[in-house]
């Protein structure tokens, strides 16, 4: 009989007290590989939104990320606009609430969207917001922010590093960042592989009005993208004016139609620089 077995027999015949019951759960918890996978984000789960709001937040000089810094500008504006139109595509008889933010190409501002559409969820009263530094291959959300993480996504994939010890709460409205810790050169072995299924899997159910944003490498390149948008509901590309080619972004587009794309978000359009000050344009 296992060890497990055997525990909980004993917790039926005996009806043994509160503490006794607690030391054999940590016992088995520590002989069966498969609690770690259930459990992987249990240190979150006497967190509120409050606790969250409570965090010191961190001082952000990338200009950049100019819905952090609380300046009312066409800008901000603009990502304001883009964060209700994904939360009125998002909320429907299902909440469609994980999403991987990628583009065609390198250097098309996808990071930048993500954290800046990120920050704007998250200081939005109704949600808290995951975002997970998925590309493994070059990392860059962590920098933007200003920080230097000990940990992340490539510890809790390759070591078994649960979840929890990785998550950074950033004190920008209720805004988690999981990053990508150390840079792996071929990270698709562990991207698709069942750990990463799991842990999306566990993201995306723990809490209801959470979203999660995931972001990949650029999608021509790399297969990493199209790998992960089999796990999450959709996929927000972005295309910056200039960089890909039609006929490149029509042919990736269609191949991620079939897995669900929430839409495009058009970048560094010079006709809207031109006519607004800014640069940012959906």
């Amino acid at each position: 009989m296992s060890r497990i077995e055997q525990a909980l027999q004993k917790a039926k015949k005996s009806r043994i007290s509160g503490a006794e019951q607690k030391a054999d759960i940590n016992n088995i918890e520590q002989e069966s590989a498969t609690s770690i996978d259930l459990n992987i984000y249990s240190a979150e789960t006497n967190n509120s939104s409050d606790q969250l709001l409570e965090v010191e937040p961190i001082t952000v000089n990338n200009r950049m990320l100019i819905t952090a810094l609380d300046e009312r500008t066409n800008a901000v504006e603009e990502y304001n606009k883009l964060r209700s139109t994904v939360i009125s595509l998002t909320r429907g008889e299902a909440f469609l609430n994980s999403l991987i933010i990628t583009s065609c190409a390198p250097s098309e501002g996808k990071s930048i969207t993500a954290l800046n559409l990120a920050i704007s969820l998250a200081k939005e009263q109704d949600h808290t917001v995951l975002l997970v530094d998925a590309d493994l291959r070059r990392p860059s959300l962590h920098r933007y922010l200003g920080i230097s993480p000990e940990y992340g996504l490539a510890h809790c994939l390759r070591d078994g590093l649960p979840i929890e010890k990785a998550l950074v709460k950033t004190g920008l409205g209720k805004l988690v960042l999981l990053p990508a810790g150390d840079i792996i050169k071929d990270p698709l072995d562990m991207l698709s592989s069942k750990r990463m299924e799991d842990i999306v899997l566990e993201l995306k159910q723990r809490y209801p009005e959470r979203y999660v944003l995931i972001d990949t490498p650029p999608a021509v390149p790399f297969a990493d993208a199209s790998v992960l948008s089999k796990m999450v509901d959709s996929t927000l590309f972005v295309v910056r004016e200039g960089v890909a080619t039609k006929s490149v972004i029509t042919k990736t587009l269609e191949d991620f139609r079939r897995k669900g794309i929430l839409g495009v978000v058009y970048n560094d359009s010079k006709a809207a620089s031109k006519k607004h000050g800014y640069y940012y344009y959906y």
